[in-house]
C-alpha cells in the first residue's frame, strides 16, 4: 500500500503497487477502483463532491465518482506523487517532474508551479487558505504563498519524504534520516536557541551530492571565497556556493533572518553525463532516473491524531500502522440514459385500464393477474405503491410504509391488442429470413393472453420457441416482441424457461445486447423493464443476482439523455436489487447499489424515479449500520435533502424524510 486518505464516517481510500485503489469501511473493502497502469502513489477524498482522486506512476490523475472513473487528467511528465485538496472545486498535485499543478475537478489545469529541482514527494495545504507546502528529493521543504515559493528550508537529509500542515499552521516533515521535524511561525512554540543551533550545526555538516540537480555543474576553481557571503541574497532560499580551505560549501539565504545559513558541504564532482550519472534531464534540470522504494515514515493523518509536537525540531518518532486486506470482487458503478417518446410507446403506461387508481410505480392503474383491484390496506393511509392516488399524510404521526420494500416492483401495464397490431405491422416489413407466419402470430397472441392471465392456458414450448425467434429480430423492428417478452417473463413457466441454468446465458446476452447507448431507445427501455420483471419469480431472482455485475455494468453505458421512462426503469432495477440484497445482507452488493443511487441522483429529474431511488436507498440501509455509513461517505444524504421539502407528490417528501432519519 503506497497511499492512504480518510473521508467522512470512517471511510478510507488506499492506493497500492498493484495499480488499484480500494475503498474501505469498518475493515471491509467496499469497492476496488481499477484503471491505472502503474502504482498509485497518492489518493484523496473530496467528500462534498463525492469524488475520489488517485495519482499514479503512470503520470495520470483519475477522478472517481461513486467508484467509476469520471475523467483522466494528464499533464505531468513523470510519476504523480502527491495530492492536496484546495476547495470543493480545486486541488493540487505534485510529481517527479519537479512541478506542482493546480487543477479544477472539471479536469482543467489552471496553473503550474516550479521551484523544486528534483522529485517532489509530498504536498499539503494550509488551513483556510490556498497556500501550501511541498517536500522533495532536493533536501528541501518549500512554502508557497500566493502561487510563489516564499521560503525554502533545507534539511540535513537527502530525501524529505512527507509533509503535512497542522490545524495551527505548524508544518511537520518526515525525512530519510528517520527524524520528524516541526516548523512553526509561532514564537510561543519555537524551539530553544540551543535546539535551533543544534539543527543548524547538523545542517552545516551534511554532505551534498552535486548530481542531485540543485547545484548545477560545479567548477571549484571558479568559486568565490567566504567574502562573497557579505552580500545579501536576492530571494529566500537562494543558494550560493563558496570555496573555503579547499572545500566547497553551500549556503542558503534566509529572508526572515537576513543572513546566509550553511546547508552542507558539496562532495564529489559534477561532470557526469546523463548516460553515466543515471540522471535524466527535464527543462534543463537534472533528475534521478531510478525509483526509490517509497516507505512513508508517517502518514499525514497520524500527525493530526497522534503527534502533539512543539518546537523547531523533535527526536525521531516511529509510527506503525497495519491494515488487513480483504479481497472482494470489483464493485462497478452505473448511471442512466433516457428515452424519447414515440407514437407507439412499448410497455408504456398509456394502455387502458379498468382500475381507477394511479399506481405510482407504473404511472397508471397497475394490472394484477386475477384481481380487479390492486390496493393493499396501508398503515395509516393509502398505499403509495399500488393504491389510490398520491399518499396523503394524516394528522397523526405518519408511519413509514415505504421501506424496507419486501417484494419486487414490476412493469405490468399493457394493451395486448396494440402490441399485437404493431407486431403484425412490422412483420410485414421483415425479411423472409425473419418473417413470421400467420400461425406464428396466432401463437404469440395466445402466449400474450396466457401470460396476461386473460386465458387459462399454460404457455407451451411452441409458444416459447416462437417468442425466442421474434425477440431475435433485427433491432429496428424487435420492440413489440420485446414487449411480449417483458409481459411473459412474469409467468412462472416462462420465467423458469428463460432464467433456468440451461438457457439463462443466451437470455442475458440477448437483453444486454439491447442495453447499448447507440441502440434504439425503445429496445433499451424494454430490456430494462424485462430485467425488472424477472425478479417476480425465484428463478429470475437467482439469475439477476448471479449476473448483477454484468447487468449493472452494461446499464451504465446508457448514461446520457433525459427521458423519464429510462430513469424510472433504471431506478426500478436498482430498487429490485435492493429488495434482494436486504434479504441476504450482501454488503458488496449494497455498496454497488448505493453507488448507483448516488450516480443516478445526479441526472434524474423525474420525481417518480427519485421516489423509487429513495425507496431503494431506505431498503438498503434499513437495519444495517455499515450500509448507513457507506451511504454517508458517498454523500447521498446531502444529495437527497432537497427532496424533503417538495410539495408534490407527497410520497417523495415523506419517504425522503424517513431516509434522512436513518442517515
Amino acid at each position: 500500500v503506497c497511499s492512504l486518505s480518510s473521508g467522512k464516517f470512517g471511510t478510507l481510500l488506499s492506493g497500492s503497487w498493484d495499480t488499484t485503489a480500494k475503498v474501505w469501511l469498518n475493515d471491509r473493502c467496499m469497492m476496488t477502483l481499477k484503471g491505472h497502469t502503474a502504482a498509485i502513489w497518492a489518493v484523496k477524498i473530496l467528500p462534498e463532491q463525492g469524488l475520489m482522486l488517485t495519482g499514479s506512476a503512470d503520470k495520470t490523475i483519475k477522478l472517481w465518482k461513486a467508484g467509476r472513473c469520471e475523467r483522466t487528467l494528464t499533464g505531468h511528465e513523470d510519476c504523480v506523487r502527491g495530492l492536496a485538496i484546495l476547495s470543493e472545486m480545486e486541488f493540487l498535485s505534485c510529481a517527479n517532474d519537479a512541478s506542482v499543478r493546480r487543477w479544477q475537478i472539471s479536469g482543467e489545469c489552471l496553473q503550474v508551479y516550479y521551484g523544486h529541482t528534483n522529485y517532489i514527494y509530498s504536498i499539503s495545504v494550509f488551513p483556510q487558505c490556498e497556500d501550501f507546502v511541498t517536500t522533495g528529493e532536493d533536501r528541501s521543504l518549500r512554502i508557497w504563498k500566493k502561487g510563489e515559493c516564499a521560503q525554502t528550508i533545507r534539511l540535513p537529509a537527502q530525501s524529505v519524504w512527507c509533509c503535512c500542515v497542522l490545524d495551527n499552521g505548524d508544518i511537520v516533515v518526515g525525512a530519510s534520516d528517520g527524524i520528524i521535524r516541526v516548523f512553526t511561525e509561532s514564537l510561543e512554540r519555537t524551539a530553544s536557541a540551543e535546539e535551533i543551533q543544534a539543527f543548524e550545526n547538523e545542517l552545516s555538516q551534511a554532505s551534498i551530492d552535486p548530481k542531485t540537480g540543485d547545484l548545477g555543474d560545479i567548477n571549484a576553481g571558479d568559486l568565490p571565497g567566504k567574502e562573497d557571503l557579505k552580500d545579501p541574497g536576492t530571494r529566500d532560499g537562494q543558494t550560493r556556493l563558496i570555496k573555503d580551505n579547499g572545500k566547497v560549501e553551500a549556503y542558503q539565504w534566509s529572508v526572515s533572518e537576513k543572513r546566509w545559513i550553511k546547508i552542507g558541504d558539496v562532495v564529489g564532482s559534477s561532470g557526469a553525463t546523463q548516460q553515466t550519472s543515471g540522471k535524466v534531464l527535464y527543462e534543463g534540470k537534472v533528475y534521478a532516473n531510478f525509483n526509490w522504494f517509497y516507505y512513508f515514515l508517517c502518514w499525514y493523518f497520524v500527525f493530526f491524531d497522534l503527534l502533539k509536537l512543539r518546537g523547531r525540531s523533535t527526536k525521531s518518532t516511529t509510527c506503525f500502522i497495519t491494515f488487513e486486506a480483504h479481497f472482494v470482487k470489483q464493485s462497478l458503478l452505473f448511471s442512466t440514459i433516457s428515452l424519447g417518446a414515440g407514437r407507439y410507446v412499448p410497455g408504456s403506461s398509456s394502455g387502458s385500464s379498468t382500475i381507477p387508481a394511479a399506481d405510482p410505480f407504473t404511472g397508471a392503474g397497475r394490472y394484477v393477474p386475477g384481481s380487479a383491484s390492486n390496493s393493499v390496506a396501508p398503515v395509516g393511509g393509502v398505499d403509495p405503491y399500488t393504491g389510490m392516488g398520491a399518499y396523503q399524510s394524516a394528522a397523526v404521526e405518519v408511519e413509514n410504509i415505504y421501506f424496507p420494500k419486501k417484494d419486487a416492483v414490476t412493469f405490468d401495464q399493457a394493451n395486448p391488442t396494440q402490441i399485437l397490431g404493431k407486431l403484425k405491422e412490422l412483420n410485414g416489413t421483415a425479411t423472409e429470413e425473419h418473417k413470421l407466419t400467420e400461425d406464428d402470430l396466432i401463437v404469440l397472441g395466445k402466449l400474450l393472453s396466457a401470460t396476461c392471465n386473460t386465458s387459462a392456458e399454460k404457455p407451451t414450448a411452441k409458444q416459447l420457441q416462437t417468442l425466442w425467434r421474434a425477440v431475435n429480430w433485427p433491432e429496428d423492428i424487435v420492440f413489440p416482441a420485446l414487449d411480449i417478452l417483458r409481459l411473459s417473463v412474469r409467468h412462472p413457466t416462462v420465467n423458469e424457461n428463460f432464467c433456468s441454468e440451461k438457457d439463462h446465458i443466451q437470455f442475458i446476452i440477448l437483453l444486454l445486447k439491447f442495453l447499448n447507448p447507440n441502440g434504439k431507445q425503445a429496445n433499451q427501455l424494454l430490456a430494462l423493464r424485462t430485467l425488472c420483471n424477472c425478479f417476480v419469480r425465484q428463478a429470475g431472482q437467482k439469475l439477476m443476482m448471479e449476473q448483477r455485475d454484468e447487468i449493472m455494468t452494461q446499464a451504465i453505458e446508457m448514461k446520457s439523455g433525459n427521458n423519464k421512462n429510462i430513469h424510472i426503469a433504471l431506478a426500478t432495477l436498482t430498487l429490485n436489487y435492493a429488495v434482494c440484497l436486504h434479504k441476504v445482507n450482501n454488503i458488496e452488493g449494497k455498496a454497488q447499489c448505493l453507488s448507483v443511487i448516488s450516480t443516478v441522483m445526479e441526472v434524474v429529474q423525474d420525481l417518480e424515479a427519485i421516489f423509487r431511488l429513495l425507496v431503494a436507498l431506505g431498503t438498503l440501509i434499513s437495519d444495517d449500520t455499515n450500509a448507513v455509513q457507506l451511504a454517508k461517505s458517498l454523500g447521498v444524504d446531502s444529495q437527497i435533502k432537497k427532496y424533503a421539502s417538495v410539495s408534490e407528490p407527497a410520497k417523495v417528501k415523506e419517504c425522503c424524510r424517513f431516509v434522512l432519519n436513518l442517515l
